[in-house]
C-alpha cells in the first residue's frame, strides 16, 4: 500500500481527545439519569392520575409573536422549544467534531458514519418490514432510527468504566452521526405545510445571529452579557420563524449552531471559541431541565393495565420498533462497522475484539429522546399509534440496556483483568505510570 501502514478501526484517539471525550461522558451519565427519572416519573403520574397529567400536558399558553402563532400546548412547548436547546447543543457537538474533531478526517470520520447509517438504514426496514401492509403506521418508519447519547453513555459509564478508550470515543462519535442523521431525517420528512415566504425570512435574523457570534466573537466571550443580550434575541426570532415556516422547530436550534465559532478569534488569549462556551454555559440548562421535562410530557402513556402493555407491545407498530432498535440497531452498527473495515482492507485494534463491537451495537438500540419526537411528529401527540410507539420505545431501550450490560459487562470484567496483569508487570519491571488509554 505504497509503503502506508493498513488502516484500524477504532484506533487509540490523541489524549486531548480522550479527555474530552472523558469529559462528555460524565456530563452526559447525569443527564441520563435525570432523563430516566422524568420518564418513571411519568409513566407512574400518567397511569395513577391521568386526568391530572394530561391535563397539565394539553394546557394552552402562548399568543401571537411577530405574526406567528404561538399560542401552544405545555407538550408542544416542550417538544419545539426546549427540545430545540437540546439540539442547540447537538448542533454545537456536530460543529466541534466537523471543525477540530474526528470528523475532520474522512479516514477516521469514514467508519462512525457508516456504522450510524447502518444503525439508522436496518431498524428503518424492519419497522417497514412489520408495517407494510397499513399505511399510517408506516409513518414511524423513523422511531427506530436514532440512539439516545445521555441514555447510552450513562449505561457505559456504569457497566464500562474499564473499557477501552476507543469504544468510548467511538460510541460518542457514532451518536454524534445519528444525531446528524436524524437531524436531516426531521427536516426533510417531518416538515408540515412549508411557507416559503416565512422560510425565507428567517434567513435574516440568521444571517445577522452568525455574523454577530463570528465577527463580534471577542467582545461575546469577554462580555457575557452581550451573549445573551445580543445572541439570544436573534435566536428565538429564528426559532419562532422556522416553526412558523413548517419545519420543525428543533431544526432552528441546529441552524443556530452551525453558526456558532469553534476556535478562538485570531490574536486572541481565549482558550476556547464561543462554541465551547456557549456549551458550557447551556448543558445544565438542557441535561437538568429542558430534556427531562420533554421527556416528562412525551413518556407518559395510560397502559390500562397489563394487558394494555402486551397489546401495544404486541402491534406491528410496538413490535417494528422493539425489534428494530433491539435487533436492528445491533446488526446495523456491527455489520457496517465489519463490511467497511473489509472494504478498506483493514483490521481491528488488535486490543479490541468484534464482540466489543456489537456491545456497542446493542447499547446504540437504547432509543428515547428523539424517537419520542418522531413518534409525535409520526402519529401525532397522544394518538393511539403514537401511545403504542412510546411503549415501545421505553420497552426498547429498557431490553438494550440490560442486553448490552450483559455483553459489555463480561467485556468490562475482561479489561479490568487485562489491566490488572499490566499492572503487575508494570509494576515488577518498575515502569512508571502514565497515560495509556487503552484502544
Amino acid at each position: 500500500m505504497n509503503g502506508q501502514p493498513a488502516p484500524v478501526t477504532l484506533a487509540r484517539g490523541a489524549y486531548a481527545e480522550f479527555v474530552r471525550v472523558q469529559g462528555i461522558l460524565r456530563r452526559e451519565s447525569v443527564g441520563g439519569i435525570l432523563l430516566l427519572v422524568a420518564a418513571v416519573a411519568a409513566m407512574l403520574v400518567a397511569n395513577l392520575a391521568p386526568d391530572f397529567y394530561f391535563g397539565l400536558r394539553d394546557l394552552h399558553f402562548g399568543g401571537t409573536v411577530l405574526g406567528v402563532d404561538l399560542d401552544l400546548s405545555l407538550g408542544h412547548w416542550a417538544a419545539d422549544g426546549l427540545l430545540a436547546v437540546f439540539f442547540f447543543l447537538v448542533g454545537l457537538e456536530l460543529k466541534h467534531e466537523f471543525v477540530v474533531g474526528d470528523l475532520r478526517d474522512f479516514r477516521t470520520a469514514l467508519v462512525p458514519v457508516v456504522a450510524a447509517a447502518g444503525g439508522v438504514a436496518v431498524p428503518a426496514l424492519i419497522f417497514l418490514a412489520f408495517t407494510f401492509t397499513d399505511p399510517v403506521a408506516r409513518q414511524g418508519w423513523a422511531i427506530p432510527a436514532a440512539t439516545d447519547i445521555a441514555f447510552a453513555l450513562a449505561v457505559l459509564a456504569v457497566i464500562g468504566s474499564h473499557l477501552p478508550a476507543a469504544l468510548r470515543t467511538f460510541l460518542l462519535t457514532l451518536a454524534v452521526a445519528d444525531d446528524l442523521i436524524a437531524i436531516a431525517i426531521i427536516a426533510f420528512f417531518y416538515s408540515r405545510d412549508l411557507e416559503p415566504g416565512l422560510l425565507l425570512s428567517d434567513a435574516i435574523p440568521l444571517v445577522i445571529f452568525a455574523l454577530v457570534a463570528n465577527r463580534a466573537q471577542g467582545f461575546l466571550l469577554t462580555h457575557t452579557w452581550a451573549r445573551w443580550a445580543l445572541v439570544l434575541p436573534l435566536g428565538v426570532v429564528t426559532w419562532a420563524l422556522t416553526y412558523a415556516s413548517g419545519v420543525h422547530a428543533t431544526v432552528a436550534g441546529v441552524l443556530l449552531a452551525f453558526c456558532v465559532p469553534v476556535r478562538p478569534p485570531r490574536g486572541s488569549d481565549a482558550e476556547h471559541g464561543l462554541a465551547s462556551v456557549l456549551e458550557h454555559r447551556i448543558r445544565p440548562f438542557s441535561a437538568g431541565v429542558a430534556v427531562p421535562v420533554f421527556a416528562f410530557f412525551s413518556a407518559g402513556v395510560a397502559l390500562g393495565g397489563w394487558r394494555g402493555f402486551v397489546d401495544a407491545v404486541t402491534n406491528p407498530v410496538g413490535l417494528g420498533v422493539i425489534v428494530g432498535l433491539v435487533v436492528g440497531k445491533a446488526i446495523g452498527i456491527s455489520g457496517a462497522t465489519w463490511l467497511v473495515t473489509r472494504l478498506r482492507h483493514a483490521s481491528l485494534d488488535p486490543d479490541l475484539a468484534w464482540v466489543d463491537v456489537f456491545g456497542l451495537g446493542v447499547i446504540g438500540g437504547i432509543g428515547f429522546t428523539v424517537s419520542l419526537l418522531v413518534s409525535e411528529l409520526s402519529f401525532g401527540q397522544g394518538s393511539a399509534n403514537d401511545d403504542i410507539g412510546k411503549v415501545a420505545i421505553l420497552t426498547a431501550s429498557v431490553l438494550a440496556a440490560l442486553l448490552a450490560s450483559v455483553v459489555l459487562g463480561l467485556r468490562n470484567r475482561h479489561y479490568r483483568e487485562v489491566e490488572r496483569a499490566e499492572q503487575v508487570d508494570a509494576d515488577a519491571d518498575g515502569t512508571p505510570d502514565a497515560f495509556q488509554p487503552r484502544g
